[in-house]
């Protein structure tokens, strides 16, 4: 996938955190320039490759891995081998409602996520495959195998994850790791992701295989949604919406200076995000005053 446009060049540096509008849920231009500069760089290398030697399928293409250019220090995303970066296998851990549906044919299935311990702070069991649209990150090996631990790159555990995928924007957050079984992978997600980008046509055993899926990881506990994101939420429209706000910040909230490095930003298109958010953060007071009211009267 590549997204053809013609918006402005904007500096390297800048193209990811420019200021921008998001309307139904496209990707704004300056992700998609920085979609295709980063594609059109070519292999991740040096410095910039954080960790590697991972595969996006068992036993093919050790290449891939997670790469830092030109994010400068605000996070990382995914990159394969020359303009290829990742495709999205389906990860059924977590509360799994029935052996029988689409995460039947998972053998690898754990039946609970690596940060449920984070999550029931939030209120809930777990997270639900079918419900949160979350992104497997890390590699925690014994095997001498790669290994790759998020948090040492200032990951926080359920932080925003931005995806790029079937030229749709979707937020997500990091909700899992790869464990010791079968070769050290990336490229893996949800039920709820899956569907988000593509429709409820994947399942445990057959993911999209294409290699042009973008994650991107952000670091900073600013990225943690914490108990503002509707972990109880009932569909997973429901809980990609709560995280919005604090995707667009984290796009918006930073813009490139002189030298190229990154620094706060309070310029005008600031101004666009924060009206959206304050539609978006009336509508969610009132369903939450609603919510709070139906469990007043259940009690």
């Amino acid at each position: 996938m590549k997204f053809n446009q013609n918006t402005a060049a904007l500096p390297l540096a800048g193209l990811l955190f420019a200021p921008f509008t998001l309307a139904a849920r496209e990707v704004p231009p300056n992700l998609k320039e920085f979609y295709n500069k980063v594609q059109s760089a070519g292999d991740c290398k040096g410095e910039n490759l954080l960790g590697g030697g991972f595969y996006d399928d068992d036993k093919k293409d050790p290449s891939f891995g997670y790469c830092n250019k030109f994010m400068e220090n605000k996070g990382f995303y995914l990159k394969g081998p020359g303009n290829k970066f990742a495709n999205m296998d389906i990860d059924c851990d977590g509360q799994e409602k029935d052996a029988k549906d689409r995460c039947g044919g998972d053998d690898d299935t754990q039946y609970e996520t690596r940060y449920k311990e984070e999550v029931q702070k939030m209120g809930i069991p777990d997270l639900d495959t079918y419900i949160h649209p979350y992104v497997v990150l890390g590699n925690e090996r014994k095997d001498g195998k790669a290994t790759f631990l998020p948090e040492k790159e200032g990951i926080e555990p359920l932080s925003v994850v931005a995806v790029v995928c079937n030229d749709r924007l979707v937020y997500g957050v990091w909700g899992d790791t790869n464990g010791d079984d079968g070769d050290p992978l990336v490229g893996e997600a949800s039920l709820a992701m899956a569907d988000m980008c593509f429709g409820e046509k994947y399942s445990a055993d057959s993911g999209y295989s294409e290699q042009d899926v973008l994650y991107i990881a952000f670091s900073g506990e600013e990225a943690v949604p914490g108990k503002n994101a509707a972990w109880d939420a009932k569909s997973y429209e429901e809980f990609e919406q709560s995280l919005q706000d604090l995707g667009d910040t984290l796009f918006s909230g930073s813009s490139n200076n002189s030298n190229g490095d990154f620094s706060s930003g309070s310029g005008s298109g600031n101004k666009v995000c924060s009206a959206n958010k304050s539609k978006r953060s009336g509508a969610r007071a009132e369903k939450l005053a609603r919510r709070q009211k139906a469990s007043q009267r259940r009690a």
